[in-house]
């Protein structure tokens, strides 16, 4: 999977499916400098081919605020402070993901508790993602060892390749580091950053089938 998350306009959308990326995020937190009101983020949403998966990224969402996010996309991805049974009360409403900070004291063993199908792992900063930082690479690589990993933090098209390397995850997942400004991304980059990703994907899945 390599996912484009903070999208903002049908342009950039368009362009994120254009250059191959296989899913897109929307932000719908209010304190995200990258976020998209609720009615622009279905338009954008709308915009997307099917073949593009849908993320929403909410934090510390009601049940209300979850549901709402499904009418427009496939999964919800929980960027806040929601525990393991709070992810479980979630998932009876959709597909959910949850996002965690690697911190000194994660124990890869206890992100097991987290239900769904990939764990999108991101670097121990303040705030809730966004931050430009990279993810411990020993810890990301020892959750991706245990399941299914989106690997995000600090991710840009110069460092994918050798990032993915290292930690092995299922796929990837950036922001800032296709953009020119907060929000505001660069075309350009959103493809020179798929087919980095695309290829050191495809390489590890050769290496290791």
């Amino acid at each position: 999977m390599i996912k484009i998350c903070g999208v903002r306009t049908v342009e950039d959308a368009v362009a994120c499916a254009e250059a191959g990326a296989t899913a897109v995020g929307l932000n719908l937190w209010p304190g995200s400098k990258r976020y998209l009101p609720f009615a622009d983020a279905g338009v954008v949403a709308a915009a997307l081919p099917p073949s593009v998966r849908r993320f929403a990224v909410l934090v510390n969402p009601s049940d209300e605020e979850v549901r709402r996010a499904f009418s427009i996309v496939d999964t919800v991805q929980l960027h806040g402070d929601e525990t393991p049974a709070r992810v479980r009360e979630l998932s009876s409403l959709g597909r959910i993901m949850k996002a965690v900070r690697l911190t000194a004291a994660t124990e890869p063993g206890a992100l097991d508790a987290y239900p769904g199908e990939l764990l999108l792992v991101d670097a121990d900063a303040p705030g809730y993602g966004g931050s430009g930082q990279r993810a411990d690479v020993a810890l990301a690589r020892s959750v991706a060892a245990r399941r299914a990993v989106l690997l995000a933090g600090g991710l840009d098209p110069d460092n994918v390749a050798d990032a993915i390397r290292q930690v092995r995850p299922f796929g990837v997942d950036v922001a800032g580091g296709v953009e020119s400004a907060p929000g505001i991304k660069d075309h350009v980059k959103i493809t020179a950053f798929v087919a980095r990703a695309r290829a050191a994907l495809s390489q590890l899945a050769e290496e290791h089938p």
